[in-house]
C-alpha cells in the first residue's frame, strides 16, 4: 500500500488539493455505482472496473485508481464522483 510519508505528499492533479485513501464504505458505495455503470472518469468512459484501493480529492469530488500499488494520478483516468 501507499506510504505515509508519499500520501503526505500526494495531491490531486486537476487542482492541488491534497489526496486521501478512500474507506472500505467509501469503496464499497464507489463499487456499487460502477456496478450499474453511473460513473464516468473525466474522459467520458464510463467505469466498468471495481476498485479495491483509491485515493480521493478533499472535496470528494474526483477518486483516482490504486493499482498494484501505483497510484493512477492522470486527470483523465480520474472517476468523477
Amino acid at each position: 500500500m501507499i506510504s505515509s510519508e508519499l500520501l503526505k505528499i500526494l495531491c490531486c492533479p486537476e487542482n492541488k488539493t491534497p489526496l486521501t485513501l478512500l474507506t472500505p464504505q467509501e469503496i464499497d458505495a464507489i463499487n456499487s455505482k460502477i456496478g450499474k455503470k453511473e460513473l464516468l472518469t473525466v474522459a467520458g468512459k464510463v467505469v466498468s472496473e471495481p476498485i479495491t484501493h483509491a485515493l480521493v480529492r478533499e472535496d470528494h469530488k474526483m477518486a483516482y485508481r490504486i493499482e498494484n500499488d501505483i497510484p493512477i494520478l492522470l486527470i483523465q483516468e480520474g472517476i468523477r464522483l
